[in-house]
């Protein structure tokens, strides 16, 4: 009988491991840190002055990716991240998406998310979505088993909130224009949102419902809310694959640090919200080695554009800020950390970008990028997973900014297209030295790559053949009314 017990006990057993074991079945949990207007040199891998001890262990355990490129600004960024395409074929907008938006990205487009939700994974998004904020373009329509976050930028909120000016500083009102009758007709002729002292009260959403009005006490804590919940999520779903997207608020205007970073850089109040940051990041790597799941999990970390310099974001030796598509503007510092995997103190100057993302994670799971639809990433794990000198990338490298292509880069050589400056990446990252004259070959060869584009994605204006539709939705609603 006691054998008899013994022996089911350990068949029970046995089943319980090997159903664990085909749950992961060697597909790697996933954890992507996508930080809000992060300065290239504003982390310690990178040349930062505020102390990021965090970054820079996973930096010595991981590889640089020193020529990563993102967008000029955050919604086309985080189009180009969830769905592998150049920003201007899956979200084609002017600029960004604010509050009560009447457009976002498509439904149809296939995410990242529902990539790896198809292989069996969990999934979720905790912190900045920014992809359209109207039911049908959040988190849960597009993959996500479960969202926390706000719907778009701290800064898209009332004075009254703390939501325009750093702590501390004035919150005097600002005059709406025209009133209500002039935001609701704003809003119908622009259908991206609502903008300035017109914008409703900044939502904290959880599951699709409304669970807090995010003041200026809400800001301060608002890193802190989002790491506990990525926290949680990890030890809740340890036994399967797990993929976590993680994008902060910080380090966007207005910078709310906690107060337990105050004036803990000693350089200013966008190096304290760096360094919280990195502790926030030291957290999650923490908890794998905790849960000893580090040599199954992926985590990259990131920025989704180029720093704010009037903000306090350092960009060298780069040449320009946040919305520009100069260096500074566009090339963000990227770390990818899994230990036994991705060889320790590498470094890597192949272009690579935020749309490499999906066809990267795609492969890693052991699926593939959507089916019937053109995509622009490419896979990067042969550069992760075999070091730089077997990978073959990406020769081309094109700079929208909204509808225009303003440059494209081969190899090291760039040519900004309104202006025909001609730089050499390698010897000249600042972009300081027009060598047009001295290489008007190369110049050519750019502005013919260039043409490519003109019946894809075109070179100017929202329609061309390659662009997709936009979501769209009729009478869009603030998720908290003003």
């Amino acid at each position: 009988m006691h054998f008899l017990l013994l022996l089911l006990l350990s068949a029970s057993l046995f089943a319980a491991l090997s159903s664990e074991a085909s749950a992961k079945d060697g597909k790697p949990n996933i954890i992507l840190i996508n930080i809000d207007d992060l300065g290239y040199a504003d982390i310690g891998p990178f040349g930062g002055k505020a102390p990021t001890p965090h970054l820079d262990r996973m930096a010595r355990e991981g590889m640089k990716l020193t020529s990563h490129y993102a967008a000029p600004v955050c919604s086309p960024s985080r189009a180009a991240m969830m769905t592998g395409c150049y920003p201007k074929r899956v979200l084609p907008i002017p600029h960004v998406l604010f509050p009560a938006a009447a457009v976002g990205l498509n439904p149809e487009e296939v995410t990242v998310a529902e990539v790896l939700k198809s292989r069996g994974y969990a999934t979720a998004c905790v912190g900045k979505w920014h992809l359209g904020d109207q039911p049908e373009f959040m988190p849960a329509a597009q993959g996500f088993d479960t969202y926390l976050g706000i719907p778009y930028s701290n800064d898209m909120g009332p004075r009254s909130d703390g939501a325009k000016s750093n702590p501390g500083q004035p919150t005097a009102k600002g005059k709406a224009k025209g009133g209500k009758g002039a935001a609701a007709k704003s809003q119908a002729e622009d259908e991206t949102g609502l903008k300035g002292d017109n914008q409703p009260p900044l939502p904290m959403i959880e599951d699709g419902k409304v669970v807090g009005r995010v003041d200026a006490a809400g800001q301060h804590a608002m890193t802190r809310r989002y790491t506990d919940r990525a926290v949680q999520f990890i030890r809740e779903q340890q036994a399967k694959p797990f993929f976590l997207y993680l994008p902060h608020n910080a380090v966007h205007f207005p910078l709310y640090p906690h107060q337990d970073y105050l004036g803990k850089s000693g350089i200013s109040l966008q190096k304290d919200w760096v360094m919280e940051v990195d502790g926030s990041v030291g957290r999650i790597l923490d908890t794998l080695r905790e849960l000893k799941l580090e040599a199954d999990t992926l985590v990259v970390f990131t920025s989704d554009n180029g720093g704010p310099l009037n903000q306090g974001a350092d960009n060298r030796p780069f040449r320009g800020s946040k919305g520009s598509t100069l260096e500074g503007g566009i090339r963000v510092c990227t770390l990818a950390w899994w230990p036994g995997k991705v060889a320790a103190g590498s470094s890597t100057a192949s272009i690579t970008s935020h749309m490499d993302w999906l066809p990267t994670f795609a492969a890693l799971a052991g699926g593939s990028p959507p089916q019937g639809r053109k995509t622009d990433g490419i896979d990067l794990s042969p550069l992760l997973l075999g070091g730089a000198g077997s990978f073959k990338g990406r020769d081309v490298f094109y700079y929208y900014a909204g509808f225009k292509l303003q440059a494209v880069r081969s190899g090291r050589w760039k040519l900004h297209l309104a202006n025909q400056e001609l730089y050499n990446l390698d010897e000249d990252p600042g972009e300081s030295k027009n060598l047009f004259p001295a290489h008007p070959e190369e110049a050519a060869r750019l502005t013919t790559l260039a043409g490519v584009m003109k019946d894809d994605l075109g070179l100017d204006g929202p329609e061309a053949p390659g662009v997709r539709p936009l979501g769209r939705v009729a009478n869009p609603r603030p998720w908290i009314q003003p």
